[in-house]
C-alpha cells in the first residue's frame, strides 16, 4: 500500500477538498510519523512502520521557513486560503505548539491577512489548558471525534496512551462555539490488522450517541467525511454518499452547520 510522509516544517501549497489552497505546517519529523493515535485509515501509515529518526523542527526553524514561503506566495502567488497545522501525526504534540501558533498568527497578519489558520487535530491533547487556549486562538480548530463509543475508537483510532472519550467531549464543549468537529465515517473489515472485525460507524448504534455528543459540544460546524486516499490497512471501504448525506441532515436538524466530503 502507498502512504504519504510530508516534508517538514512546511509543505505545499496543496488543494484541500475541505479548506481550499492550503499551506501545510508540519511540526513533526520529515522522515516518519509521530502521533498519539494509530488510525487504521491514516494516510501516513501505521506508527510502527513509520518511526522517525529525525528530531522535531524547532520553533525558529518553523518561523524562518514559513516566512520565506509566505513571502514567495505573496509576490508570486497563489495566495493561501488557509495555513494548516497538519502533516505526519498530531501537531499539538510539539512542546512549543502554543508559541508556534502565536508566531504563525503574526506571520499571517503580515503576509496574507485574509488567510485563515486551521489545525487538524485528533483531540488527544485538548485536556492541556495551554494547548486548548492555543487552539482557540486559531480560526479553525478542527477536532476529531469519530464516534462517542470508546471501544470503537480503540479499535479504529487506537489511542497510544490514556484516552477517555467522555473527558474529550467535555473539553471540546469548553471550546464552543468556535470548535469544528471532523468525523470519519467508513465501513469494511480490516484484512491485515492485528485486530480483526468489522468496522462501521454509520448505523444508529454509533450515530445517535455521536449526535448527542454534538448536542453537548455545540460546535460551530461539523465536517463529515470518508476515505479519500489508500489506507495502510486493507479492507476499509468508503461510506456511501447517501449515508453521509443522511447523517449530515441529522446534524443540521440540531441547528449545526455540516459539510460533507465524499
Amino acid at each position: 500500500m502507498s502512504t504519504i510522509i510530508y516534508p517538514s516544517p512546511i509543505f505545499g501549497p496543496v488543494h484541500s477538498r475541505r479548506l481550499g489552497v492550503s499551506l501545510g505546517i508540519n511540526l513533526l519529523p520529515s522522515d516518519g510519523k509521530c502521533c498519539s493515535f494509530d488510525c487504521l485509515y491514516c494516510e501516513c501509515g501505521l506508527n510502527a512502520e513509520r518511526r522517525p529518526s529525525s528530531p522535531l523542527p524547532t520553533r525558529q526553524e518553523v518561523t524562518e521557513v514559513l516566512e520565506r514561503q509566505l513571502l514567495k506566495m505573496h509576490t508570486e502567488g497563489p495566495k493561501p486560503d488557509v495555513l494548516t497545522f497538519a502533516g505526519n501525526g498530531e501537531p499539538t504534540l510539539h512542546p512549543e505548539f502554543p508559541e508556534i501558533v502565536d508566531d504563525v498568527i503574526a506571520l499571517r497578519d503580515r503576509y496574507c491577512s485574509e488567510a485563515k489558520i486551521s489545525v487538524l487535530s485528533n483531540s488527544t491533547q485538548v485536556h492541556r489548558p495551554k494547548v486548548r487556549q492555543a487552539l482557540m486562538r486559531t480560526d479553525n480548530p478542527i477536532m476529531k471525534l469519530d464516534t462517542a463509543n470508546e471501544a470503537y475508537i480503540r479499535f479504529l483510532d487506537r489511542p497510544q496512551g490514556h484516552y477517555e472519550v467522555e473527558s474529550i467531549i467535555e473539553h471540546l464543549a469548553e471550546m464552543s462555539p468556535k470548535v469544528i468537529i471532523q468525523t470519519m465515517f467508513l465501513q469494511g473489515a480490516p484484512l491485515n490488522s492485528p485486530i480483526m472485525g468489522n468496522l462501521d460507524n454509520t448505523g444508529d448504534e454509533y450515530v445517535r450517541p455521536w449526535l448527542e455528543a454534538l448536542r453537548r459540544i455545540r460546535p460551530r460546524q461539523v465536517m463529515v467525511y470518508t476515505l479519500d486516499r489508500e489506507t495502510p490497512v486493507q479492507g476499509l471501504e468508503k461510506a456511501k454518499p447517501e449515508v453521509l448525506d443522511a447523517i449530515a441532515d441529522h446534524v443540521r436538524q440540531l441547528g449545526i452547520a455540516c459539510s460533507v466530503s465524499y
